[in-house]
């Protein structure tokens, strides 16, 4: 078992395990972020991420052949070919067009848009999963810096072809330009994947909808894409995703969310506004007792014949005074016979 304490409460004597040592926690903030200081930490991380692409340009060499060492290692590890996926999405070419236009334009929106939306609408969670985005990016520069990769769609051998060079819209320079800003091998591992994939956590995180894990589709489709256009490997999209793991790991977890009121399975009955139902009826009174006095004077009561009817008052009221003349008079006339 794992090392830990028991605690009391009013629900009783519960088991609470103790974080390992070993996987060190960052510490939470006294408070949730504001606005500038969000912004010019963003900015700052953006341009370090930039600047580190910019320094990481220009190794061919290694490019090359770090390439040829992940595409023999995928064929070892029989994870499936890069070019069979590819050759799938060429078949139709608009879907190949919109693969090539959602690589070139939707990565950094997306992240964006996905920031500013948890910022505004879900600041705890926000701080959370921004903090994860930072410590995966920044991994992700390390491994540009000390990893360089040539991707598919530039290895000799590998039978891919660029498809944004020959369906467009096209990103980069036919030829590597090592000055340039867009490092063509900055390959490994993949923030198009890792990136995605945090926008889904993030999303999942936050929401209370039965439907919340259909988010997992974006990482997924963004694999697609970045596979089958030929930019990325398989095991770039794995390392991206593992390092996403490992932020989360070293992150104390979000706050849980407060559960939503469950509607109460018995209704109250509700006034009608034409008045009480008649069909509900009250129960019905126990019979009677013969020795009952109200039951005794209703047997003494002697029936008004047929035909005959009781113009004095009620008999009703009193019952001392005897019957009325008109039902005795009926009596009289009765033969004996019936």
């Amino acid at each position: 078992m794992a090392p830990g304490e028991f605690t009391h409460s009013a629900a009783g004597v519960r088991w609470r395990p103790r974080p390992r040592a070993g996987v060190p926690r960052l510490p939470l903030p006294d408070r949730l972020p504001r606005p500038v200081p969000e912004l010019a930490l963003l900015v700052a991380v953006y341009a370090i991420y930039k600047y580190g692409r910019k320094v990481a340009n220009g190794h061919t060499g290694p490019a090359f052949h770090h390439g040829h060492q992940v595409w023999s290692f995928e064929r070892w590890a029989h994870l499936p070919s890069e070019r069979s996926l590819q050759r799938l999405m060429v078949h139709w070419e608009p879907v190949i067009h919109t693969a090539n236009y959602l690589y070139a334009t939707v990565h950094f929106p997306a992240m964006l848009l996905f920031l500013g939306w948890m910022f505004l609408r879900h600041r705890a969670h926000y701080l959370w999963i921004r903090r994860a985005i930072v410590i995966q990016t920044m991994l992700a520069l390390l491994g540009h810096l000390f990893y360089p990769l040539a991707p598919p769609r530039m290895l000799a051998g590998s039978g891919m072809i660029d498809t944004a060079r020959v369906y467009g819209p096209a990103v980069y320079q036919d030829k590597p330009d090592g000055h340039s800003m867009a490092n063509q091998f900055a390959a490994m591992p993949s923030l198009h994947v890792g990136w995605a994939l945090a926008i889904a956590v993030g999303l999942m995180a936050s929401s209370r909808s039965r439907w919340r894990r259909l988010w997992l589709l974006y990482p997924l489709v963004v694999l697609a894409v970045v596979v089958g256009t030929a930019n990325h490997y398989w095991l770039d999209a794995i390392v991206g995703s593992a390092l996403l793991a490992l932020a989360l790991a070293v992150i104390p977890g979000p706050p849980p969310l407060e559960p939503s009121p469950e509607p109460s399975l018995e209704r109250s009955p509700e006034p009608s506004a034409a008045g009480p139902d008649r069909r509900t009826r009250p129960p019905a009174a126990p019979p009677r007792s013969r020795h009952h006095p109200r039951a005794r004077a209703t047997t003494a009561r002697p029936t008004t014949p047929r035909g005959k009817f009781n113009t004095g008052p009620s008999d009703s009221t009193d019952t001392t005074r005897g019957p009325s003349p008109d039902v005795v008079e009926g009596e009289g006339n009765r033969s004996p016979t019936g």
